[in-house]
């Protein structure tokens, strides 16, 4: 079991010395990765539902900052050099493939290849709207950002041509430094979600759920993989969760491959304290 860090951007941790102590002592203490969230914007007294709260607001308030992730990604990877480094998640179908291609590209370089692209479609529709962008075509402009981000990657020149998104022959470069390209990571916990992750996902990121909706979702996730003729087999599964040992066993049991939990403190000492007694109770038996 792996263990990995989220929200490492946003709140207190969009201080650079803070984001840098918690990327230093998580790499320091064994974690595997840290995991980066995404707003463009938050648009004010919106209506939709945040999924992960019971009020449907997101913690911290509208104004809570949440920087760019590629960006803070980039300045822990200049900080650190074993831990991963994730988008948990970019929403997706709000950025044009070609522009994610190359900052994508351009942080596994930088990071010597680290870099995870967890990718969502979102759920707030005031911010689609702010940009201009159909909300109720993200899950097809998702999937098509997907094939288009392989296609940058995997050939040059290269081309790619669907409903929504269309260009080539041409070149993107620098390329990834992982051979097959940067992992691709798909969050979200809806069956569209799970079955995104079966046909094109590298891995799949429910975020928080029950051991039996995570089961149910692995297996929506798995069927789909067949009949797209891949192998589930090779779709790492991750979760989020507490830093126990109870809590590892439970995600083991659902074939969890990385638990990834929320900053353990939002100061210094406090982070050293709690993420040295993580390291020590739980990193140091698995």
């Amino acid at each position: 079991m792996k263990l990995g860090i989220m929200f490492s951007n946003s709140g207190p941790f969009a201080d650079p010395e803070l984001s840098t102590h918690l990327a230093q002592s998580a790499e320091r203490v064994g974690f595997e990765s840290l995991w980066a969230v995404e707003h463009v914007v938050v648009p004010q007294d919106y209506a939709s539902a945040y999924p992960y709260s019971k009020s449907g607001k997101m913690p911290g308030g509208g104004d809570l900052p949440i920087p760019d992730p590629f960006i803070s990604l980039t300045w822990m990877a200049a900080h650190t050099t074993r831990i991963k480094l994730a988008t948990g998640i970019v929403i997706l179908p709000q950025r044009h493939p070609l522009y994610v291609a190359k900052e994508a590209a351009t942080l596994d370089v930088l990071s010597r290849g680290r870099f995870i692209l967890g990718v969502g479609s979102g759920w707030l529709k005031e911010e689609f709207d702010a940009l201009g962008i159909d909300f109720h075509r993200r899950g097809a402009r998702t999937d098509e950002a997907i094939v288009a981000l392989r296609a940058v990657w995997g050939g040059a020149p290269a081309s790619f041509h669907g409903k929504h998104f269309s260009f080539g022959p041409l070149f993107s470069s620098p390329r990834p430094v992982q051979p097959a390209g940067v992992p691709i990571h798909i969050g979200g916990h809806s069956p569209a979600a799970a079955r995104r992750a079966g046909r094109l996902g590298d891995g799949f990121f429910p975020a928080r759920a029950e051991p039996e909706a995570l089961r149910d979702l692995f297996r929506m996730a798995s069927e789909e993989a067949v009949r797209a003729g891949r192998d589930p087999a090779k779709i790492e599964l991750s979760c989020m969760g507490r830093a126990s040992l109870d809590t590892v066993k439970q995600c083991q049991d659902v074939g969890v491959a990385r638990l990834v939990i929320a900053p353990p403190a939002y100061d210094r000492e406090g982070l050293t304290r709690a993420l040295d007694k993580i390291g020590d109770e739980v990193l140091s038996r698995l």
